[in-house]
């Protein structure tokens, strides 16, 4: 294993008791509203912060990009790296006791993630990846599923909160890939849901409006257990635009042609 994700992991481990801890009593939590639909609890500040207290430790020059804390740059030798981290992806289901929620935290260098961890802490999952290295959950490889047929495929989603604005072309692809494949699910937590397309119980997945933190530990699963992840037009933007789609090859391509039939004027990549 790649030392770099040893760190990954035990940071993931530490914010994990944080997590685990405060599920038990959540009718105590501090809940403060960003903006429509979006939560942050004092849960995922302290679960950030023992994350970065672990990552500061190993590697104190390299720079983060965090959903709580917002971006911190590297110093010296270490400014092409940077730390991408979600501390509790999908707050909402935390906070209603909904157990679909996890701990994403990628490396990136010069803009390329080489390193992820996607944790599960309610099923005690832990998916990782090291760029050339694979994919696997709980030490075991994984793949992407064999599913090459739209119509038998299972597809993830999330519903574009962020982006009211494009809700009318979200639902037509909806609509009709809910018509064209076996069935769609909607989790609530973007990196577990590539992670579920890395090890096969999706076979294809695709958001938009989404963060880079919601991506990026989820994203390197995906390309190392064989699949494809892009933005909606099938490029490597999806980390700046906060849009995409993933999938087995067959599938992606498959995707990709039903969302660019919906797609907007004013909907990017």
């Amino acid at each position: 294993m790649h030392p770099v994700l040893n760190i990954l992991i035990k940071a993931a481990r530490r914010a994990s008791q944080i997590i685990n801890r405060a599920s038990l009593d959540l009718g105590h939590l501090q809940i403060t509203t960003k903006r429509q639909s979006d939560f942050v609890t004092e849960v995922d500040k302290a679960a950030e912060a023992a994350i970065i207290e672990v990552l500061r430790e190993a590697y104190p020059d390299y720079g983060i990009l965090a959903e709580e804390s917002g971006h911190t740059g590297g110093h010296a030798g270490g400014s092409d790296y940077q730390w991408i981290i979600d501390p509790l992806d999908g707050t909402t289901n935390f906070i209603h006791g909904f157990p679909q929620y996890a701990i994403s935290i990628a490396l990136a260098y010069r803009g390329q993630i080489t390193q992820s961890v996607v944790y599960d802490t309610v099923r005690n999952e832990l998916f990782t990846a090291s760029k050339g290295g694979g994919a696997f959950l709980n030490d075991r490889r994984i793949r992407v599923s064999k599913c090459i047929r739209l119509d038998d495929a299972l597809l993830g989603t999330g519903f574009p909160y962020r982006v009211y604005e494009h809700i009318d072309a979200y639902l037509a692809m909806f609509k009709e890939l809910a018509k064209k494949s076996s069935g769609i699910r909607r989790p609530g937590a973007a990196s577990l849901d590539l992670a579920y397309v890395a090890c096969g119980r999706f076979d294809g997945f695709w958001e938009f409006g989404l963060s880079p933190w919601d991506i990026a530990g989820g994203a390197l699963l995906i390309s190392e257990a064989g699949g494809l992840i892009g933005d909606l037009a099938g490029n490597e933007t999806y980390l700046q635009t906060g849009n995409v789609v993933a999938g087995t090859p067959k599938i992606f391509a498959q995707l990709l042609q039903v969302i660019d039939a919906h797609r907007t004027p004013g909907l990017m990549a």
